[in-house]
């Protein structure tokens, strides 16, 4: 059985603390978005997926309940940084199984100024769910006084410009072309544009990696409407309606840790191996694709991220950039919306709003970002730790 996505809505993504609202009021507020972008109400619902990392049990639950309360069943979802995109892969498989007709998925999250703590309890990476992936990037990189999950992407970064001669502009050319795309994106957190230079120029967080090159802590929520064929048939949606047409989810295997290299403990393996199932499950290529959301909570995922899904050779990512492949006028539009590094990202919201931005895209609603033509979408979104999701949406 098919799965479509009818609604969608999110937030503004917000700067933590700059805003006076909860959780469960940015979940209201992005659910509500979704259902009238549907133009159903909540009632119809059957389910609810709800993804978020930093707030207690059964959250989910009191941020749903502001949509209604219905009594359906509320699942908790927690994939770190691959969250939101989880909550949208456990509502397609409802809907795909027959079990229901019109799933909600929803991911919020409300942070605290500061970078991310790399996951470790009081500091205590021993007990931490990433130690084994921090214990590599250690064992060959020692450990710095510097935030440490910009530390581990980081070392990933000087591994690529070590190994295939990566430059630092080619880096920063990814934080440039982010910064520049959101300006067209009112929920996006930032939307200012920057040069390269200025990219360059910015706070160093990690070498090589600046302030401008780096996702923020983000305060927002996101949502999706998942419904099966059948659903949309009956409630007159197809005008409405972006198709699900695949999607895959990968953890950490054997080869994420054996070589020893940072590339290899943030994700690239999974991310390709999603990404070809994807692929073999759809009958279509990256060649087929138009518009690209991916997961750059730093400037060097987002190149490790084109060789994984197949856009380039490895250690020809830094060339496809600054060559303008990946923007408008280029091969492919990747990140229109802003990415993670100028749109924001809060955990659990961030697969979602990947999302929502690829619907908007596919159905030619995304006003001055639009992608002209697209008709083809794929979203990737990787929590360390660790998790990958890549999504093919296509407009029938």
């Amino acid at each position: 059985m098919k799965a479509y996505i009818v609604g969608v809505g999110m937030t503004k993504f917000e700067k933590p603390e700059s805003r006076d609202w909860q959780y469960w009021d940015m979940a209201e507020e992005a659910g509500s978005k979704a259902l009238a972008d549907a133009g159903i109400p909540y009632e119809l619902v059957e389910q609810v997926p709800v993804g978020y990392c930093y707030q207690g049990s059964t959250a989910g639950q009191r941020a749903a309940y502001g949509l209604g309360l219905t009594g359906v069943p509320v699942y908790n979802v927690n994939n770190n940084c691959a969250t939101g995109s989880t909550a949208l892969m456990m509502a397609r498989q409802f809907v795909e199984s027959g079990a229901n007709d019109c799933v909600l998925a929803l991911g919020f999250e409300k942070m605290k100024k500061g970078a991310l703590g790399g996951g470790a309890d009081g500091g205590d990476f021993k007990t931490s769910p990433v130690a084994r992936h921090y214990g590599v990037m250690a064992a060959r990189h020692g450990f710095e006084q510097t935030p440490p999950t910009a530390q581990i992407f980081g070392n990933a970064a000087r591994e690529h410009m070590e190994r295939y001669g990566t430059t630092a502009e080619q880096l920063a050319a990814v934080g440039a072309k982010n910064h520049r795309h959101s300006t067209g994106n009112p929920n996006a957190q930032f939307q200012d544009a920057y040069s390269v230079e200025e990219v360059l120029a910015a706070k160093t967080i990690h070498r090589p990696l600046t302030k401008l090159q780096c996702s923020p802590t983000s305060d927002g929520s996101a949502a999706a409407v998942v419904v099966s064929e059948r659903f949309v048939d009956q409630h007159g949606l197809m005008g409405r309606a972006v198709e699900i047409t695949a999607q895959a989810m990968t953890t950490d295997t054997e080869e994420s840790f054996a070589s020893g290299s940072c590339i290899d403990v943030v994700g690239k393996p999974m991310s390709r191996a999603a990404a070809r199932q994807v692929y073999e499950r759809s009958g279509l290529g990256i060649e087929d694709v138009d518009v690209i959301e991916l997961h750059d909570c730093f400037s060097v995922n987002e190149l490790i991220t084109y060789e994984a899904l197949g856009m380039c050779a490895d250690g020809e990512s830094g060339k496809l950039v600054a060559d303008g492949a990946t923007t408008y006028g280029g091969r492919w539009v990747v990140n229109p919306s802003g990415g993670l590094i100028s749109k924001g990202h809060p955990l659990g919201a961030t697969g979602l709003a990947q999302a929502a931005e690829l619907v908007w895209q596919l159905r030619g609603e995304a006003g001055p970002r639009q992608v002209e033509g697209a008709r083809t979408g794929l979203a990737h979104n990787i929590g360390l730790g660790g998790a990958a999701v890549v999504t093919l949406l296509r407009k029938p």
